[in-house]
């Protein structure tokens, strides 16, 4: 294990983080509000810790996997405790398990909350919980990979390991042209909706705080209501804007370098336009005796389809009380999930399209036992690695969510809150069903059960491997 280039990269993200807490530090100033030293000594802490760890440049350059999936894992925890710091030096969480569930909710951009009323926050602490969904949606390493003129062959390592889906590519043949390829168009695509959202009428401050939120995929609103106070434009904008961050960020750099014909082809982003249509069309149909009106109903099954399958967790209204269609429908996008290589989490619709094609694969087998039958996406052969990866991607996802949901069951809530709970985390989507629902929080749940979610939103957002490889004792060792 090479520790000199994984405190180093730490280092980065604490300085890193230092710099993001600006924005609430000065939105504290705007607004004259004193909680604003909470960001101050924050700042100061990432500083004092951050610039002795990169004081000087490792002298080994190896960096393999191993390292690469440690990195990451360590890198979103030491994330995570810093960016809580500035909830308990406010008092606006002052509890410290609260305030890292809250500060992981952010950062996953899972959008769990455990406050009651977000609205007697101060606006520096609001903008930093949106904030927080900006920069984990695309992901902190990449970030850093698209500033640092890092050196090595590891670059691909600390991607493969923070990016969300079954396998990463490189758009162009340098790792870091990539990362900047992919924050340029994230960037872009976040300026573009706070305009829109400017010019429907929305306050610049509640236009970041959306923006940021439908950007990272995360969720977490600064009215109680969520999205249900704003007008039908903004919430078609953020409806547009969810889908739209939702779908595999490579087909955005073919279509930017017009190859077309290659972007219209892709799989994966074809089943997940049409799981979202037949969704809302069955949704529309289901709840149209609620609202009594054909375009409110395909407006509301719209904004919360998109909000779940892309795991943002933003409502417009309470979708608890739908018809149990409805709500069976919203579970199952809760684990479909977003497209790889999105800002979105859930088990990714790339890889629900090749356990399909494998199951096929297995049929047809057992009907021509000597037929050799390739499984491809995209008119391309399908690796064996990245078929049995996702094999056991799925297994542990599994053992996950059940395990998760028989230790949360000490709390004694119904199964479908503890459920929905679990997935809503783990898939890191915000709201789920019951005490859970677009009403609810996650307050209610012992000291004990927020730790089990916190893991389930870490290990969602990290696709799970990168978080289990600390607990190997194997992953340790100098070799």
């Amino acid at each position: 294990m090479n520790y000199s280039i994984i405190f180093y990269i730490i280092g980065w993200i604490l300085k890193l983080e230092a710099i993001f807490m600006f924005l609430p530090g000065i939105t504290a100033v705007i607004y004259g509000e004193t909680s604003g030293f909470a960001f101050l000594i924050t700042i100061i802490i990432c500083l004092a810790l951050g610039i002795p760890l990169t004081w000087k440049k490792p002298s080994k350059k190896a960096f393999y996997t191993k390292e690469g999936f440690v990195t990451v894992a360590l890198s979103w925890i030491v994330l995570s405790i810093m960016g809580a710091l500035p909830f308990i030096f406010s008092g606006s969480i002052p509890n410290p398990v609260d305030a890292i569930f809250e500060t992981v909710s952010g950062f996953t951009t899972t959008g769990a909350s455990i406050l009651a009323d977000v609205e007697i926050l101060p606006h520096c602490v609001l903008i930093w919980r949106s904030f927080t969904h900006w920069i984990g949606g695309m992901g902190v390493l990449v970030f850093i990979l698209s500033l640092l003129p890092l050196t090595g062959g590891y670059h691909m390592n600390l991607m493969k390991a923070e990016s969300p889906g079954p396998s990463v590519s490189k758009l162009v043949p340098k790792v870091q042209s990539t990362a900047k390829i992919l924050y340029g168009i994230y960037f872009v695509m976040t300026v573009i909706q706070i305009i829109l959202l400017l010019l429907g009428g929305m306050p610049l401050f509640d236009s970041l705080c959306a923006a940021f939120g439908t950007a990272g995929t995360g969720g977490f609103g600064i009215k109680s209501d969520s999205m249900a106070g704003y007008s039908t434009y903004l919430q078609v904008v953020i409806t547009i804007f969810m889908i739209l961050f939702g779908i595999n960020f490579n087909a955005y750099f073919l279509l930017i370098t017009r190859k077309f014909a290659q972007a219209f082809k892709m799989e994966e982003v074809r089943y997940y336009l049409g799981i979202i249509a037949i969704a809302v069309l069955i949704i529309t149909c289901n709840i149209y005796h609620m609202y009594g009106s054909v375009s409110e109903s395909l407006q509301q099954a719209a904004f919360q389809v998109g909000s779940i399958i892309t795991t943002t967790g933003y409502a417009t209204t309470d979708f608890n009380l739908w018809p149990e269609i409805s709500r069976t429908i919203l579970v199952m996008l809760m684990f479909i999930g977003a497209c790889a290589g999105s800002t979105g989490g859930g088990i990714k619709v790339s890889r629900i399209l090749i356990l399909c094609k494998t199951i096929r694969k297995e049929l047809h087998i057992f009907l021509h036992p000597n037929a050799v039958k390739k499984i491809k996406m995209d008119g391309k052969v399908i690796p064996h690695e990245v078929l049995r990866s996702t094999n056991i991607f799925i297994i542990v996802y599994i053992l996950i969510i059940a395990g998760s949901v028989f230790l949360i069951a000490f709390d004694d809530f119904d199964l479908i809150t503890n459920f929905t709970a679990v997935t809503a985390t783990f898939n890191n989507i915000g709201p789920g069903l019951e005490l859970v629902g677009p009403i609810g929080n996650f307050g209610m749940f012992s000291w004990f059960s927020k730790i089990v979610l916190t893991f389930d939103m870490l290990a969602g957002r990290l696709e799970i491997f990168p978080l289990l490889l600390l607990f190997v004792r194997d992953t340790w060792k100098k070799f």
